[in-house]
């Protein structure tokens, strides 16, 4: 049986949920993928119509080498940040995971492994 998609009641949130999301006020929104090693912006797939074929090159070389969820954590917190968001499935269908409800075939192709990049962002806020 295939995986549902979520309902929208999954995301309605709930009033707990938004209580504490307006006490914190103040958070991280992380917002990268793909788009960033074109270096022309989050819309460069759409505005240069660019092919499946041509933008997968961007992540077949996707490697943020620089990241450091711990040192990203540590900054936010220290400026009084108190949550962190982080974009893993991207408008141009780049996603930082593997989904059974991903259009392989449509979206270019994910990054695989990254369950343990986004893991390591989530440990770093957890500290």
């Amino acid at each position: 049986m295939p995986p549902r998609a979520p309902s929208v009641a999954d995301l309605t949130p709930n009033a707990a949920a938004v209580a504490k999301f307006r006490e914190r006020r103040f958070g991280l929104f992380v917002h990268w993928g793909l788009y960033a090693a074109a270096a022309r912006g989050e819309w460069v797939r759409h505005v240069e119509r660019t092919t499946d074929d041509d933008y997968q090159q961007y992540s077949d070389n996707f490697d943020p080498d620089l990241y450091d969820p711990q040192s990203w954590a540590d900054q936010a917190a220290n400026e009084g940040m108190r949550y962190s968001v982080i974009t893993t499935k991207h408008h141009d269908g780049f996603c930082l995971y593997d989904s059974a409800l991903q259009q392989s075939e449509a979206h270019i192709r994910h990054c695989g492994t990254d369950h343990a990049r986004c893991g390591r962002q989530l440990a770093g806020c957890r500290r």
